[in-house]
């Protein structure tokens, strides 16, 4: 069974690698603090793990936390305390040499999400749901820059933004309001052209991956990792099908300019065109 993973992992990175060689020319790039600034630090087992939002974060965030020594189980933690609790250091908070130093002796790791799943994902989680954030900040700007006789009660509150509206937004070169951590690609967010990820685990596969990555770094044998849905529980998780469903709302070109869009992570992470 390890064998078997340890080739599938060996493929992933070979395909990465292959990618950035071919597309990419900033394999003599300087690495600052921006390009490690999504990257999750865990000094006792020497993990550095790239967050990729809608990829699993929350509950990857909590096994980190419990190897850190800082919950004794994952089902103790919040999410609230996941996100908003400042318990993890981030790699970029380090001066120069201890940001060197553990990105060449620490496991480096990123799970990644076939990329439209990860973008009706978001869309669902921030747009069809409350939020004080992402309706104010993004939902007006969308739905004023978007929607042709736009209520003022949506121009308000910025509530109700509809699919095809967000991936006009998504897709506009001259965007009302700018990128956002979850939709943006996964390229730009963990630059694995630049840092030379140990171990690339993907979504689709989570338990398998993420039990192997567990396995590999000497983590506690009672530790696996999380089977349950952070956020909106009672609603089911994005699937292909769900995916399949929104973007039938689109033109076969914006369905096209959405692939283009996330073209590289699609090719990186070997995702086949939907």
């Amino acid at each position: 069974k390890w064998k078997n993973l340890y080739q599938i992992q060996s493929k992933r990175k070979q395909i990465m690698r292959e990618t950035c060689s071919k597309y990419k020319s900033n394999n003599r790039r300087i690495i600052t603090p921006y390009h490690v600034s999504r990257i999750f630090v865990e000094d006792k087992y020497r993990v550095l793990y790239c967050e990729v939002p809608k990829a699993g974060c929350s509950n990857w965030k909590r096994v980190l936390m419990v190897l850190n020594g800082l919950a004794s189980s994952t089902k103790d933690i919040q999410h609230n305390t996941v996100h908003y609790g400042n318990y993890l250091k981030r790699l970029d908070g380090f001066d120069h040499k201890g940001i060197y130093h553990r990105l060449n002796t620490y496991t480096k790791m990123l799970f990644i999400r076939e990329p439209f799943e990860k973008l009706v994902s978001a869309f669902r989680d921030k747009f069809e749901h409350p939020n004080n954030y992402y309706h104010p900040v993004f939902g007006k700007a969308i739905i004023s820059r978007y929607r042709v006789n736009a209520t003022k009660e949506a121009l308000r509150t910025g509530s109700g933004v509809k699919f095809k509206e967000f991936i006009q937004y998504l897709l506009d070169v001259h965007r009302p309001v700018g990128m956002d951590i979850h939709w943006d690609h996964v390229n730009r967010l963990c630059s694995p052209c630049l840092i030379d990820y140990d171990f690339v685990g993907k979504f689709e596969s989570m338990e398998e991956d993420a039990n192997f990555f567990l396995h590999l770094i000497g983590a506690p044998q009672n530790l696996t990792f999380p089977k349950f849905k952070d956020r909106h529980s009672n609603e089911e998780r994005t699937t292909t099908k769900i995916t399949q469903q929104y973007f039938a709302q689109l033109s076969p070109s914006q369905r096209q300019r959405s692939y283009d869009f996330y073209y590289m992570d699609y090719l990186m992470f070997n995702y086949s065109k939907p």
